[in-house]
């Protein structure tokens, strides 16, 4: 796609703002003996497991029934949306954008289910910050994950590369000299398709000092910004480093089997790739560093978070309080979190991952660490907007002024 930008497409996910009909909280109905919880699928081995024996030690502690819905990755916005649209939202929703149900007064804060101060101490701050609108915590974060630079070690010793580069003009130098080697391998393996197109873009314009808003304002069409995006297109229209069509190319089942086949050099990647690799690819030797700079400044890491909020309905909010009590026990938590291969949110959580060597790169940036502004809820269309439109900047007739602007033109006007 070049010229048009097709901003206003599929734009209502997550949006919410039909209302509940009786959002609001207890009532004289009395509690209830049920409370649905849709929760995202993270895999095929794990998720259902976990939350099943979960939802038997919560009906045993409470004697309140969970109907659990595992619903995958690509379905959750759409199914969850419809939901809350026909007023029929569950009672507790695992998914990674939460402040535009916040902002339509559909659920609980931590005040009004009486979060413990202890829990509430105890997460990261930076998650602390990405879940609280207006002031209170509505989007109570569940997992994390941070990106890192992953690298083919045997492919630098083939280039002659004594290690992973710092800034940007090296990462250029490298990736070209690892594409030179042929036999089809490509430098940097990049994504910039629909499933995660603001991931790569933050990871890369967090470090050359851009972001989504600056002063509580955005400024995705920043200098630095259109900097960061001409740098990606030409990692491949120019330089030809990265692997045909980064634009159209998705993260976990595009730029990664690249890269566990050895035919990439370098690819961002978080701990389910490490996971996948030391199971499946024991003969790939790879590297993990931080992530180049533009200017070999301190390297800035960008992460993610996915929440559990609560939906105010009759009759729940103790039993989602307890829901939130139990879940917020160390042997839950920390469970689901090594059960799925992701990293902690609470300060307790990284002593205990802490005795994991392979996790120090990842460990020593998650206190502070830049996440997408989920806050705003402006943010739920904008991120949409990204997927859909952002791959087209680094087209070979590609403009990314033209698609930056296009972009901040529609989150001032959806705010």
């Amino acid at each position: 796609m070049t010229g048009v930008i097709a901003l206003g497409l599929g734009l209502t996910a997550c949006g919410g703002g039909t209302g509940t009909g009786n959002a609001g909280g207890a009532t004289d109905d009395g509690p209830v003996k049920e409370i649905k919880v849709v929760i995202a699928e993270m895999s095929k081995d794990h998720t259902a497991a976990f939350w099943n024996a979960f939802a038997a030690k919560y009906q045993q502690q409470t004697g309140v029934k969970l109907n659990l819905q595992i619903v995958s990755w690509n379905d959750i916005d759409q199914q969850t949306s419809t939901m809350v649209q026909n007023g029929n939202p569950p009672d507790i929703l695992n998914l990674n954008a939460y402040a535009s149900y916040a902002k339509d007064g559909l659920l609980y804060n931590s005040d009004e289910i009486a979060l413990s101060a202890g829990t509430k101490t105890d997460i990261i701050d930076a998650f602390v910050n990405s879940g609280t609108y207006n002031g209170k915590l509505y989007g109570f974060p569940d997992l994390s994950s941070v990106r890192a630079l992953f690298y083919n070690k045997e492919l630098f010793a083939k280039a002659g590369i004594a290690g992973p580069p710092k800034t940007w003009d090296e990462f250029v130098t490298t990736a070209r000299k690892i594409a030179a080697l042929g036999d089809g391998t490509v430098g940097y393996a990049q994504p910039l398709g629909p499933e995660e197109a603001q991931a790569e873009f933050s990871i890369w314009t967090f470090n050359n000092g851009g972001g989504w808003k600056t002063d509580d304002r955005w400024t995705i069409d920043s200098p630095r910004n259109v900097e960061t995006l001409r740098f990606l297109k030409d990692l491949s229209v120019k330089h030809k480093v990265t692997q045909n069509n980064p634009g159209k190319t998705n993260r976990t089942d595009g730029v990664f089997p690249l890269f566990q086949s050895g035919k990439a050099g370098m690819v961002v990647g978080f701990g389910l790739l490490s996971t996948k690799l030391d199971a499946e690819y024991p003969d790939i030797d790879y590297g993990i560093a931080p992530m180049p700079t533009r200017d070999g400044g301190p390297p800035q890491t960008y992460g993610v978070t996915d929440y559990l909020m609560a939906f105010k309905k009759p009759g729940n909010q103790d039993a989602v309080k307890k829901f939130y009590e139990l879940y917020y026990s160390p042997d839950q938590i920390n469970t689901w979190i090594k059960s799925e291969g992701f990293l902690p949110v609470t300060k307790s959580g990284l002593k205990v991952f802490s005795s994991d060597p392979g996790l120090k790169v990842y460990l020593d940036t998650l206190p502070s660490v830049h996440l997408t502004p989920t806050n705003d809820p402006t943010w739920d269309k904008v991120k949409i907007a990204v997927q859909q439109n952002l791959g087209a900047a680094v087209a070979p007739d590609g403009d990314p002024q033209q698609v930056l602007d296009r972009l901040q033109q529609m989150a001032e006007s959806s705010g």
